[in-house]
């Protein structure tokens, strides 16, 4: 929680950078993705530009990157032109192909810098494994060159795969047993001294629960913020 959380407070006094979560399917990266997007709403007022790569559309080129700057497509004129013809091309806004993958890239990072302008900028790619490569290849080339742009970027990856090689990366995994055992406790409205006095067949239930639910993961990242 406190790495995301000093990653988008960084991003939003110029100090952009990356982060790739990774974790198995109900850890609760997803979660994590929305406490991203909440903090950028909380008091910076940054925009928030998502994804979620899908694995039918893993074999169609831009597939990705059209989901996730679709919403700030108005800003394409402000970019080079060369950038901006290369990028609108790849996003099917202008006829032809996209040309130079470096010009693409580029042109990517500086639509990220546009719409950072303002307040901020937080995005956010889920399922980051399946997204197509095209997508994958701009995201991960602006992603490492954010320098002072107010902009931070998480990625979320599934299991063990590695498409985001390069990027500081962090895994999350279950609580640990007192960890799950306190969230617990905290989402049951019970204080520590209350919890402690509870009876051996309560003391069981709930110990089989934790078990059952893997340490209970990272359900709610509210909840893991307690």
């Amino acid at each position: 929680m406190s790495a995301i959380e000093g990653l988008v407070a960084q991003a939003m006094i110029g100090n952009g950078a990356a982060l790739v979560l990774h974790g198995d399917a109900g850890m609760g990266k997803s979660a994590l993705l929305d406490h991203a997007a909440d903090l950028a709403g909380a008091g910076s007022g940054a925009l928030v530009l998502r994804a979620t790569g899908v694995e039918s559309e893993g074999d169609l080129a831009f597939a990705a990157l059209h989901q996730l700057l679709h919403p700030v497509t108005s800003l394409l004129g402000e970019l080079p032109e060369p950038q901006r013809d290369a990028l609108s091309a790849a996003l099917g806004l202008l006829a032809g192909s996209p040309g130079d993958r470096f010009l693409l890239a580029a042109g990517v990072l500086s639509l990220l810098a546009e719409a950072a302008a303002p307040g901020g900028l937080v995005c956010l790619v889920d399922d980051f494994q399946w997204v197509d490569r095209a997508s994958a290849d701009a995201l991960r080339f602006a992603a490492r060159r954010l320098g002072t742009e107010r902009v931070a970027v998480l990625l979320a990856v599934r299991g063990d795969a590695a498409p985001a090689k390069g990027l500081p990366e962090l895994r999350v995994g279950a609580l640990d047993d007192a960890a799950a055992a306190e969230l617990l406790a905290s989402e049951l409205g019970q204080t520590p001294e209350a919890s402690a006095g509870r009876d051996a067949g309560e003391v069981a239930v709930r110990r089989e629960l934790v078990r059952l639910t893997g340490g209970i993961r990272w359900r709610c990242a509210r909840a893991c913020g307690r």
